[in-house]
C-alpha cells in the first residue's frame, strides 16, 4: 500500500516537471532590448543584472536594482534604457495591476524620450495591453474604446514606425469589435419593432466603419428599417440599397437590392472595382477558425476577431452619434438656436460702477415675450405690482407705543335706539333711507 502511494506520487511529481517544463517555466525569456555595449561600468553591471532577473521572471528584484541604477547614476548612459526596462518587467508580469503600472512607465517614457527608437514600441506595448484586456463586442467596450484611442495614437504620432502595420491591423479588429456591438444593438431595436432606434444605429454603422464584416447585411437591414417606417423615408431606402450593391458587390445581398431598386423605378448603380477586388481578397485571406476553438470561444473573454479585414485603410475618426432621420428638423436644432456661450474681458474697470443695474429693470413680461418672439401676436404685458426699491429701511414700531395706543383707544357712544333714521333724499318706500310709513322722503308726518 505504500509502495502505490509512493509510485503514485512519483508520477505525479514527473507529470508536474514535464508539464512546467513544456510550458516554459523554466525556460529562459530573451530581453527584446538588451544593451550590446560590453563593459564593467558599476551601472552596467547593475542593467546586465536586472535583465537576467527579468529574463527569469524575478520581476520585483529587478525592479529594486534598476531602481538603484537610477538613483546613484543620475547621469547613465544607461538612464533611458533602465526606465524602458522598468516598463517592460511590469508588462511581462501582466495582470490588471501590471498592465496599469507598465502603462504609466509607457508613457513616461514616451514623455521623457519621443525621439528615441523604442518610444514607438512602447505605445505599441500600450496599444496590445488595452487589446489583450478587450472583452467580447456584447460586453463593456472600455478597453475596447482604450486600444483603438491608444493604436491611432501610434498611427499619429510615429506614421513611419515599423509597428505602425501592425498597429493598423489591431485597429481593424479593433473596429471590427465596435461595430459588431452597434450591430448587435440595431438588430435588438428592430426585433423589438423600434425601427428608427434601429435605423439611427445601423447608418452609424455602416457610414463610420465600412470594412466590417457585415456591413452589408447591416445595410439590408437599414433599408427594412426604412421601408417600416413609411413612405417618406424612400428617398433613404434606396441609398441604402444603392450603397449596398456599388460597395458591396460580393455580397449574397445584392441581387436582392437590384430587385427593389427596379421594383421602385430607381436606377440600379454599377459595381464598383476597388470594392470588388477588395471583397475578392477578404475572402481568399480570411482566417479560418477550427471546431475546437468555436467550441472554446464560448468560455472565453477574448473576442473573436477572425472575420475582421486584411486590407483597406481602417477609420481614423471613432463612432460619433448621429440624430435619427424621424426627429423634426426642428426638434434636431438646425433653427440656429445655439447653446454656446462666450465671455470676454473687460477693459473699462469702471463699468461696475457707471454701469445701471440690471436688477432693477427686469425685462418685461418674460413668458409673454417668449411667446411674443415664437408666435409672432402681440401680446399682452402683465402689469408689475411690485414696489419699488427704497433705500429707507423698515423700523418696525417699538411694543411699548403699541400697548399704549391700544388703553388710549375708546369705543364710540352708541345712539338710542328712539332716534329716527337719517332720511336720504331721493330714497325709494321700503328701502333703507325712507320715511316710516313707506312714505316718500321729505314728506313731513303727521
Amino acid at each position: 500500500m505504500v509502495r502505490s502511494t509512493f509510485r503514485s506520487a512519483a508520477i505525479l511529481a514527473a507529470f508536474t516537471a514535464l508539464l512546467l517544463i513544456s510550458c516554459g517555466c523554466f525556460r529562459k525569456h530573451k530581453y527584446e532590448n538588451p544593451i550590446t555595449k560590453d563593459t564593467q561600468q558599476p551601472d552596467k553591471v547593475l542593467y546586465d543584472s536586472a535583465i537576467e532577473d527579468i529574463e527569469h521572471g524575478r520581476y520585483e528584484r529587478s525592479r529594486l536594482t534598476l531602481q538603484t541604477l537610477m538613483n546613484t547614476y543620475d547621469t547613465s548612459e544607461f538612464l533611458a534604457k533602465a526606465k524602458l526596462a522598468v516598463a517592460d518587467s511590469w508588462y511581462r508580469e501582466g495582470g490588471a495591476h501590471g498592465f496599469a503600472q507598465a502603462e504609466a512607465e509607457y508613457k513616461d517614457f514616451i514623455l521623457f524620450y519621443p525621439s528615441m527608437e523604442e518610444a514607438a514600441e512602447a505605445q505599441e506595448k500600450v496599444c496590445k495591453m488595452q487589446y489583450q484586456q478587450m472583452d467580447k463586442s456584447d460586453r463593456d467596450p472600455m478597453h475596447s474604446l482604450r486600444a483603438e484611442d491608444e493604436c491611432k495614437q501610434l498611427l499619429v504620432q510615429f506614421p513611419n514606425s515599423k509597428f505602425a502595420p501592425e498597429a493598423q491591423q489591431l485597429l481593424r479588429n479593433i473596429q471590427e469589435v465596435l461595430a459588431d456591438a452597434e450591430f448587435k444593438v440595431g438588430a435588438f431595436y428592430r426585433t423589438k419593432g423600434s425601427y428608427p432606434a434601429a435605423a439611427n444605429r445601423l447608418r452609424a454603422l455602416t457610414d463610420q466603419f465600412p470594412l466590417y464584416s457585415q456591413a452589408d447585411e447591416a445595410l439590408w437591414n437599414l433599408a427594412d428599417s426604412y421601408q417600416r417606417m413609411g413612405d417618406r423615408f424612400e428617398n433613404q431606402q434606396v441609398a441604402a440599397y444603392t450603397k449596398l450593391v456599388s460597395e458591396y458587390p460580393l455580397s449574397p445581398r445584392v441581387d436582392a437590392a437590384k430587385g427593389m431598386l427596379t421594383e421602385m423605378n430607381r436606377p440600379v448603380p454599377a459595381a464598383d472595382p476597388v470594392a470588388e477586388a477588395r471583397m475578392k481578397y477578404e475572402r481568399e485571406n480570411r482566417t479560418k477558425v477550427g471546431m475546437l476553438s468555436n467550441v472554446l470561444d464560448v468560455f472565453g473573454n477574448h473576442p473573436d476577431t477572425s472575420a475582421a479585414a486584411k486590407s483597406g485603410t481602417p477609420q481614423m475618426e471613432g463612432l460619433r452619434p448621429t440624430v435619427p432621420v424621424s426627429i423634426p428638423a426642428s426638434a434636431a436644432g438646425s433653427l440656429g438656436v445655439s447653446a454656446d456661450v462666450s465671455a470676454a474681458i473687460a477693459t473699462d474697470s469702471s463699468a461696475l460702477d457707471k454701469n445701471p443695474d440690471a436688477r432693477a429693470n427686469p425685462p418685461a413680461g418674460g413668458a409673454a415675450a417668449g411667446a411674443e418672439a415664437g408666435t409672432g401676436q402681440a401680446a399682452t404685458a402683465v402689469p408689475d405690482n411690485t414696489p419699488p426699491p427704497t433705500n429707507h429701511p423698515f423700523k418696525p414700531k417699538k411694543a411699548k407705543k403699541v400697548k399704549a395706543a391700544k388703553k388710549s383707544a375708546k369705543p364710540a357712544p352708541a345712539q338710542p335706539a328712539s332716534a329716527p333714521a337719517p332720511v336720504q333724499p331721493g330714497a325709494m318706500p321700503g328701502q333703507p333711507g325712507s320715511a316710516p310709513g313707506g312714505a316718500p322722503a321729505g314728506t313731513p308726518q303727521p
